[in-house]
C-alpha cells in the first residue's frame, strides 16, 4: 500500500478547462478560450511541478503524448505554429501547454499569456471541438 496522496487535478486548471480524455499517463483538457485552440496535459501522478519531477519513463512517456497531441492539434487546425510550454508560475502543478497560433490570432508572434480577455467558449462549441480532438486522437 503506498502512502502517496492520490492524483488531484488542480482546481484552477480544472476550471479553467473541458476534459477531452486521459491518455496513458495525463489528462487531456481543453482551455476555455476560444481564441486559441489550447490544450494542456497533466501527468496523472501526485506531487509533480516540473518536468525534473517525472523519472525517465515517464518522462519519455509525456513526451510522446506532447507529440501526439501536438500533432492531432496542428492538423485538427491548420495551424501556422504550435507552442508547446511548460511554466507552472500560476499553477503549481505539472501541466504543459499545447497551443495552436495562427498568424492572425489575437496575441501573434508574442505568447498567448496576458493578451486581451479571455473568450470562453459557448458550451457546444467546446463539445464540438472536444469530440473533434478525440477523433483527430483515434478516441471516438
Amino acid at each position: 500500500m503506498s502512502d502517496d496522496p492520490p492524483f488531484q487535478l488542480d482546481a484552477q486548471l480544472e476550471a479553467d478547462s473541458f476534459p477531452v480524455l486521459d491518455l496513458p499517463l495525463s489528462t487531456l483538457r481543453l482551455v476555455d478560450d476560444a481564441r486559441f485552440p489550447w490544450l494542456i496535459l497533466v501527468p496523472r501522478r501526485p506531487g509533480l511541478a516540473d518536468l525534473v519531477d517525472l523519472e525517465g519513463e515517464a518522462r519519455l512517456a509525456l513526451t510522446g503524448e506532447i507529440d501526439r497531441v501536438g500533432r492531432a492539434l496542428k492538423e485538427l487546425t491548420g495551424c501556422d505554429k504550435l507552442n508547446v510550454a511548460a511554466l507552472g508560475n500560476m499553477v503549481r502543478q505539472l501541466h504543459v501547454h499545447v497551443i495552436a497560433r495562427f498568424t492572425t490570432d489575437a496575441a501573434w508572434p508574442k505568447p498567448v499569456w496576458g493578451v486581451g480577455e479571455r473568450q470562453g467558449y459557448a458550451a457546444p462549441q467546446a463539445m464540438l471541438l472536444v469530440a473533434r480532438l478525440r477523433s483527430a486522437l483515434g478516441e471516438a
